[in-house]
């Protein structure tokens, strides 16, 4: 049961799975939609949010370190394929390979390194190969590239399953950088199938979906866009609201004089406000920069933030309240239909991504829709 001091986070996971389907429509025939759970499902709950992919049909899953695929592969199901985007670290080759998880390798050391781990294990075992197509991030480089097409016996050994890029402006579908990463991808692939013709490619992130099906290859690999974040930012969000948040009020205050509210002072409420202060702040995830910026929702009404947000507390003007709706006033909504993800971002001077991933732990969580 909520309590009065704690503050509510609803994860609907009928409207994530919705998402899942949508996206995976939206590919072009003979691809296939995988699904990003890294960083605990973007903070909302990997073991809630992964069961519900894997039931809409989803069976390629990515996760960031090899701890976080361990405890994916007590919650799914056999079959399921777990890939460690950014691959295992040296000593731990046979832990993974053990797990049955597919780690990305970004050098040819690696690459030899995780060919030795499988002779030493008495078995092979699959692995994904992470190229750089021009984002200059985690990727083997060109030149290193053009070496291993050369090493053919390594590329026997290594039991490379899928080759993966990633984009770096796709949520802008007319940055210039697309087509530059999208046709040296493309090159890439069909090199390397030259020599294993088997091996299946994956480029597109949740807004590389919504780019043209020149991007969706094998697999596609959407994350931020499951949890409700709107993939093409220039354009109504075609995805269904995931996250609902509120906030319990624990003090309302009548400012009877000009006041100033907040660390730093740095804005006044005028004589004749009301102000609610609820327990929630920037060590709860609601982000310090949308102080005097950002708003909540009560009542059918936008409630501006006033001041800085606190660590466990923020201010919000409820003076377009009438007295019988702040009577009744026991919560503030900070993320729902209305209140957006991506809006909050937009306050915070962020994406949506770390809105998400920045929630914190105090919640009391609650799922429903599935």
């Amino acid at each position: 049961m909520t309590s009065i001091h704690d503050g509510l986070l609803t994860v609907d996971l009928q409207a994530a799975g919705d998402n899942f389907l949508a996206l995976d429509q939206r590919l072009r025939a003979g691809s296939r939609c995988g699904a990003v759970v890294k960083a605990d499902a973007y903070g909302l709950g990997v073991g809630e949010l992964a069961p519900v992919f894997y039931r809409r049909g989803c069976r390629d899953f990515f996760i960031a370190t090899l701890d976080e695929g361990l405890e994916l592969r007590d919650i799914l199901e056999p079959d399921a394929r777990i890939y460690v985007l950014t691959g295992v670290r040296p000593g731990r080759e046979l832990e993974c390979i053990r797990a049955g998880l597919i780690p990305n390798v970004f050098t040819l050391q690696q690459l030899r390194a995780w060919v030795d781990a499988c002779n030493a294990a008495g078995s092979p075992a699959p692995c994904g190969l992470k190229i750089d197509s021009g984002m200059t991030r985690l990727g083997m480089t060109a030149e290193e590239f053009d070496q291993l097409l050369r090493e053919r016996g390594l590329l026997r050994e290594a039991g490379i399953q899928v080759v993966m890029s990633h984009l770096a402006c796709a949520d802008d579908p007319a940055h210039p950088h697309n087509r530059r990463q999208l046709e040296a991808f493309r090159r890439a692939g069909e090199r390397l199938r030259e020599q294993l013709p088997e091996v299946q490619l994956s480029l597109a992130n949740s807004s590389g979906i919504h780019l043209d099906e020149s991007y969706h290859f094998d697999i596609a690999r959407p994350g931020s866009a499951l949890y409700g974040v709107n993939p093409q930012p220039a354009v109504a969000n075609p995805m269904r609201a995931v996250v609902h948040l509120s906030l319990p009020v624990v003090q309302q205050r009548h400012v009877s004089r000009d006041s100033w509210v907040g660390y730093g002072a740095t804005q006044q409420a005028p004589a004749g406000s009301w102000l609610a202060v609820a327990r929630g702040g920037y060590a709860d995830g609601i982000i310090r920069a949308q102080g005097g910026r950002g708003c909540g929702w009560a009542c059918g009404r936008r409630l501006p933030m006033v001041g800085r947000v606190s660590m466990d507390s923020t201010v919000f003007d409820i003076s377009a309240l009438a007295a019988r709706e702040r009577d009744r006033l026991g919560h503030i909504e900070v993320l729902n239909d209305q209140v957006t993800v991506d809006e909050v971002a937009e306050y915070a001077g962020t994406i949506g991504y770390e809105i998400l991933t920045s929630l914190g732990r105090r919640y009391t969580r609650c799922y429903t829709g599935n």
